[in-house]
């Protein structure tokens, strides 16, 4: 295919096309010719200083020495879980300030008391203008304001910019993952650039066989194909676009400019697909799973795929991973429970089924303890799993009951913060969600102080 990848090394940089011009190694391979004509590879930020470009970079570890990398501490990872029909507030939030030195309370977080000092939940937080219901679960990870209208366009989601960043250092750069029976808005938190929902995998079992099967021989060489035809469709676009550069006038060029960036970027995945393609994948002594074909039994269901996410983390399989959890037209298969969910979250505040949805609320929270539990348990240099892994939960929901998408349920565990435990905010005045976003974002070591909807990083939440 003739492009040099983010993570190619010198001597694969040696054997590549002589014809690869400058303008793609400076995006891809940080290769340049010295003056004795061999190709080498430099870091992307030096290249950038260079040639005198003020532009500010996250410190990738992409961009080190493969000795520095092998190493450095683990990397840091992020995992989100959106709960599609939210939690009861009452439940959920702290009801009090805890006196000094205690940890925050209440029927949902006592849940999670075996990881306090490892979470912080918050209150007071929302998306600005991400209103529509049912329809604001699109807009978790990505704030675009007026889901549900004629002329919503959907906007990049976080993971989608960490996956960007850093997914060319494993081998999928993101998962994208759901828990659901049929379709909704909620089924994806992964969103394009372009604003378009990336599908979201349903099977444990296909996953992981994506995961950790080998294909046989036959199959990759399927693979392979399909890489070289994207690439030779890629090659076509791009010299049909340089064509029409020449003629456009130069208001049309910006576009065209992100045309180009977004080839570009294309042409990275592909490149990236075809090394890993030929490398082995990892082993591990999780059986294979099989997928659990009762809708109902969304608390096993959502566990096996919490065991999913832990494997792709602990494999290095990925270092950005969405999940929805969503149980419209269940009837979960927990003690005391005999009506569907979503109809048990319009209550209209009758004692009996709020009773039953609790029921439910607290077997989704007990299933997330799980999931941090198996997290804390991996060791890694310089603390566990879950130290290293910032796990986001929450919803765009802040009372389903009356389809409120204010004072939003938020839980952030992990990471390696110094968790205060309860960060409350203004409920009049919400602070925005994608402030928590920032905060995140520098955590992962970008260097950055917006996203979408932010002001700025939160305030509270120390590293």
């Amino acid at each position: 295919m003739g492009r040099v990848s983010a993570g190619i090394r010198r001597r694969e940089a040696e054997s590549v096309n002589e014809r690869l011009s400058i303008r793609r190694a400076v995006v891809y391979g940080h290769i340049v010719r010295c003056a004795s004509g061999r190709l080498v590879a430099v870091s992307r930020r030096s290249l950038l200083r260079a040639a005198g470009a003020g532009v500010a970079l996250p410190l990738l570890e992409a961009f080190a020495p493969r000795t520095a990398r092998a190493a450095a501490a683990p990397p840091r990872r992020v995992v989100f879980i959106h709960n599609a029909l939210g939690m009861m507030p009452q439940f959920f939030f702290p009801a009090a300030k805890p006196a000094a030195g205690q940890p925050p309370a209440s029927p949902y977080l006592d849940l999670l008391a075996e990881h306090r000092g490892k979470f912080t939940v918050f209150s007071g937080i929302s998306h600005p203008e991400v209103d529509g219901n049912h329809h604001a679960a699109q807009c978790f990870l990505t704030g675009a304001p007026h889901p549900g209208q004629p002329n919503f366009r959907n906007t990049l989601s976080l993971d989608q910019l960490v996956a960007e960043r850093v997914g060319t250092e494993t081998r999928f750069p993101f998962l994208a993952l759901s828990v659901r029976n049929g379709f909704h808005y909620s089924d994806t938190l992964a969103v394009s650039r372009s604003g378009v929902p990336i599908p979201a995998e349903t099977s444990p079992k296909r996953l992981y066989r994506q995961l950790f099967a080998a294909g046989t021989p036959e199959e990759q060489a399927t693979t392979m194909r399909r890489i070289e035809a994207g690439g030779s469709v890629l090659d076509l676009v791009l010299d049909k676009a340089a064509t029409l550069e020449r003629r456009v006038h130069a208001a049309d060029r910006a576009r065209l400019d992100q045309f180009f960036t977004s080839i570009r970027e294309m042409e990275a995945r592909l490149e990236q697909a075809a090394a890993w393609e030929k490398r082995p994948k990892p082993t591990v002594s999780y059986p294979e799973p099989n997928d659990i074909a009762d809708a109902n039994e969304v608390i096993a269901r959502s566990k096996l795929m919490f065991d999913m996410i832990r494997l792709a983390l602990e494999t290095d399989s990925t270092r950005a991973v969405t999940l929805s959890i969503a149980t419209f037209s269940v009837v979960p298969h927990v003690p005391g429970v005999k009506n569907e969910t979503h109809g048990l979250t319009h209550h209209g505040n009758e004692p009996d089924k709020i009773a039953e949805l609790k029921k439910i609320e607290e077997a989704q929270m007990q299933a997330f303890s799980y999931l941090l539990g198996s997290l804390a348990d991996v060791s890694e240099e310089g603390g566990s799993l879950l130290d290293h892994t910032q796990v986001l939960y929450g919803s765009c929901l802040g009372n389903a009951n009356a389809h409120a998408t204010v004072n939003l349920p938020i839980l952030l565990a992990g990471g390696g913060y110094r968790h205060p435990g309860h960060l409350a905010f203004n409920e009049q005045r919400n602070e925005p969600l994608a402030n928590l976003f920032v905060t995140m974002l520098q955590r992962l070591g970008f260097e950055t102080d917006t996203f979408s909807t932010s002001t700025g990083s939160l305030r509270g939440l120390e590293g």
